[in-house]
């Protein structure tokens, strides 16, 4: 399940309190089947100040994970897709199953 969603990938959430958001993969956690969604599933973390690393302390929001299954690629249209493989030239590349169009490796 995991191979289909890779990191900087655009993918909208379909389940949970964040539902319709579109946003970017910062993380896959393959052996937990998560996701790291930049914006979604934000919490707030008591954090300690640390003058050494320049770290003043107090309460930061950052992102949780979530399950793979809430979230569905997007392709190039701006449309929820899933994935399949097609072998192209001799490599395996990513094809949506709405539109048939092989996806674009995502930017790093």
């Amino acid at each position: 399940m995991s191979r289909n969603i890779k990191r900087n990938d655009r993918v909208e959430v379909i389940a949970g309190k964040d539902k319709g958001k579109q946003a970017r993969v910062l993380r896959v956690i393959t052996e937990r089947q998560r996701v790291l969604v930049e914006g979604v599933g934000m919490m707030k973390k008591h954090v300690k100040p640390n003058p050494q690393r320049n770290i003043k302390g107090g309460i930061a929001e950052q992102e949780s994970p979530i399950h793979l299954s809430n979230v569905m690629l997007i392709d190039g249209e701006g449309k929820r897709t899933r994935v399949g493989a097609k072998i192209e030239d001799g490599k395996k590349v990513r094809v949506a199953k709405t539109t048939g169009a092989v996806l674009a490796k995502p930017a790093r």
